[in-house]
């Protein structure tokens, strides 16, 4: 019976959840029952609220209709039958701004919204209550008062965007979408559900994505993927609270099918053959062609070459030319004919990055073959040292000093010459490369540096090609040189001893013979 009034008293020892909801009654209906809040009981004074006296908060939803100023509670003074009562309201909503949205008949204590409430704007107002005595100041302590604002499901969903776009690889696919809701989280309000409206193009299927109706992932439901075909495809995603059954909104979907590497790339001749001279290192040998049919100019496109067999001496190289799709093969290092006339390679051609699925691995057969450069002789070694004395007689054997043509296949005929022979002190035979001594040696001669005498030897084939060498020879000393007197006038007197003058004569005459001038002073003279 809407008639009756019903008495909620706040002064209970426990805690009672109030949940009332002020539904509007039509227009001209009888005023709905609202909760009457009451001061805590005192006596004799002012006292401490005890620690579970708590005032239940008032519910409104939001968005009711009216008519406004609109009864939402009431609160009552124990003693508002023994005196006269005035009541009021302090507190944001009320004297602060917003002002004026709640008020409170001064002698009822009827408490009033003025107009609608929005839980987007304020889910919650806070404010006091008091109680006057007339002619007698406080009759209660304040009484503090919550208004709750009640969700209602008043906020469509809306998408973060209005158009989404990702990119879908061929192979693996995927792409999020996300919406949100002003509603109140954490209850059917703005509990989203996600669903995919159309899909353009509907080929080839028309049903190639799916959305997880929670998290908006989207996925690929079905193969048929190809940016060949179809490079871009536009979903229509809907987004909708209460769990999928209530206010809804819209989004599109932007997916451009980006390349996988789904096409392995492929040689245009199954085998090549090529010459190359031997000896030069950083040679280009050949250029191989290949095709992908993956996007031009990605990564999954870009051809990448290796020799795969045929060059454990790592003689060879093959790196991607500027167009990404051809291989250079060089040489890596000189080639030698005489040991290794042709080189067969396995040559095997991938991408920059790995294939999106199992493909085989195209490979190309080149055979290079090693063309014959007339090489000069090589002495061995480079550089030949012999010790000799520097008295050897001329004629007299050095050493024989030889080179051999690499060319063995032209066996060709080695002869020598001298190149360079500072002092002229040797001679080399023409056929056998044994080294005599023309000229006599002499270690103290300026052509001699640190007792060592250099000359550089040539070695020629028939065409003909030079090899040199270096001959060096270390002299030995012998006693080629006599004394020398710097001072050839000598002057002694004949008191000294005698034996001193003989013994020093007959040194110096021992080993050549010195001419000097000795002047003889007398006693007395």
């Amino acid at each position: 019976n809407l008639s009756k009034f019903w008495v909620m008293k706040a002064y209970l020892s426990t805690v009672i959840p109030l949940t009332i909801l002020l539904n509007v009654l039509a227009q001209g209906a009888m005023e709905a029952p609202v909760p009457v809040l009451y001061f805590q009981r005192s006596g004799g004074g002012l006292r401490r609220r005890k620690r579970d006296w708590v005032i239940p908060p008032i519910q409104v939803a939001e968005n009711t209709r009216g008519p406004y100023p609109l009864k939402i509670s009431q609160i009552r003074s124990n003693q508002d039958k023994l005196k006269t009562i005035f009541y009021s309201i302090t507190g944001p909503g009320a004297d602060q701004p917003p002002t004026n949205l709640f008020t409170m008949d001064r002698d009822s204590g009827s408490l009033f919204v003025t107009q609608q409430l929005d839980r987007e704007e304020q889910a919650k107002y806070t404010f006091k209550a008091y109680a006057v005595a007339a002619g007698s100041g406080a009759a209660e302590e304040p009484m503090d008062i919550v208004v709750n604002v009640i969700d209602q499901n008043d906020n469509e969903p809306i998408f973060v965007q209005d158009i989404f776009l990702g990119e879908v690889a061929e192979a693996s696919p995927k792409s999020t979408v996300v919406a949100k809701d002003l509603d109140e989280e954490n209850n059917d309000n703005s509990d989203l559900r996600y669903s995919i409206l159309s899909q353009e193009p509907t080929l080839p299927s028309n049903n190639l994505f799916v959305i997880n109706p929670v998290t908006g992932f989207i996925r690929v439901n079905a193969g048929g993927l190809d940016r060949e075909k179809y490079p871009k495809y536009t979903l229509e995603v809907q987004a909708a609270d209460m769990q999928g059954d209530g206010l809804t909104g819209v989004a599109k979907v932007i997916l451009t099918v980006t390349d996988s590497n789904d096409n392995a790339p492929a040689f245009t001749q199954s085998s090549y053959e090529a010459s190359v001279a031997e000896n030069k290192a950083d040679v280009q040998i050949m250029k191989m062609m290949v095709t992908d049919g993956d996007e031009p100019h990605c990564l999954a496109w870009n051809a990448k070459f290796k020799i795969i067999s045929g060059d454990p001496e790592g003689l060879f190289s093959v790196k991607t030319g500027p167009n990404k799709q051809e291989g250079i093969l060089s040489t890596a290092k000189g080639l030698d004919f005489e040991k290794n006339n042709k080189h067969t390679l396995l040559v095997a051609v991938e991408n920059e990055v790995p294939f999106a699925l199992p493909l085989p691995t195209a490979t190309a057969t080149v055979v290079v073959k090693v063309v014959d450069v007339n090489e000069a002789p090589i002495f061995d070694p480079l550089e030949k040292l012999v010790s000799k004395r520097e008295d050897l007689a001329v004629d007299s054997d050095v050493v024989q000093y030889t080179a051999s043509d690499p060319d063995t296949a032209c066996n060709q005929n080695v002869t020598y010459r001298i190149i360079r022979d500072p002092a002229g002190w040797v001679q080399v035979d023409k056929t056998t490369g044994l080294i005599k001594v023309k000229n006599a040696m002499d270690r103290e001669s300026t052509f001699v540096k640190d007792d060592k005498y250099t000359a550089l030897i040539g070695a020629y084939d028939n065409v003909p090609a030079t090899g040199t060498g270096t001959l060096v020879i270390q002299l030995e000393d012998v006693n080629d040189n006599a004394p020398i007197i710097e001072e050839r006038t000598i002057r002694v007197r004949l008191s000294q001893i005698f034996g001193t003058f003989s013994s020093f004569s007959k040194q110096m005459l021992l080993s050549s013979v010195q001419i000097f001038n000795v002047t003889l002073l007398f006693p007395g003279v």
